[in-house]
């Protein structure tokens, strides 16, 4: 994945954190299309990612194996691969069908990225309850999405436990 961000809200040095956090770098990708990297713009962003990855390498009993190169080209992965979540859940999907051309549109739609990271167990409550009616959605989908969050194990809401939409 590719990821535009902010420098004033989020540094290059805490999405690497993130990044290593993320997955396990011990682990040889079984194929270079799934592999995991990083693709450096600069020579600062090689930099810190070389360090980060020695840092973290001389806490582990295992050699990293995540890639650090040089960024040449972004490619979209195939359309099975985009909006995972979303594709797989059929009453969100039409509702963005409905509001965009065609699926590429909905593959850049900032609006189905946040819903598809939602149905995929991402994101907060508190941070749903204040965007949630900024994607468009009917009233229905906004409410079913509501629910969904809120019964995951992952959220809790504050005092009694009451949520309202």
């Amino acid at each position: 994945m590719q990821i535009d961000y902010d420098p004033d809200r989020i540094s290059y040095k805490n999405l690497l954190d993130i990044f290593w956090s993320s997955h396990d770098p011990t682990i040889q990708s079984w194929s270079r299309q799934y592999g995991a990297a990083i693709f450096y713009h600069d020579d600062y962003q090689n930099k810190l990612a070389l360090e980060t990855s020695d840092n973290l390498a001389a806490t582990l009993t295992s050699e990293i194996m995540t890639a650090i190169t040089p960024f040449t080209e972004f490619y979209l992965a195939e359309d099975y691969h985009q909006k995972h979540a979303l594709q797989y859940s059929y009453d969100y999907l039409q509702e963005f069908k409905a509001m965009y051309f065609s699926f590429n549109d909905i593959i850049s739609s900032t609006a189905a990225a946040r819903v598809n990271g939602y149905l995929g167990g991402y994101g907060t409550l508190k941070n749903l309850h204040a965007e949630l009616v900024s994607y468009g959605l009917s009233v229905k989908a906004n409410e079913h999405l509501f629910d969904f969050v809120k019964a995951s194990n992952r959220y809790q809401c504050k005092g009694s436990g009451a949520c309202s939409l």
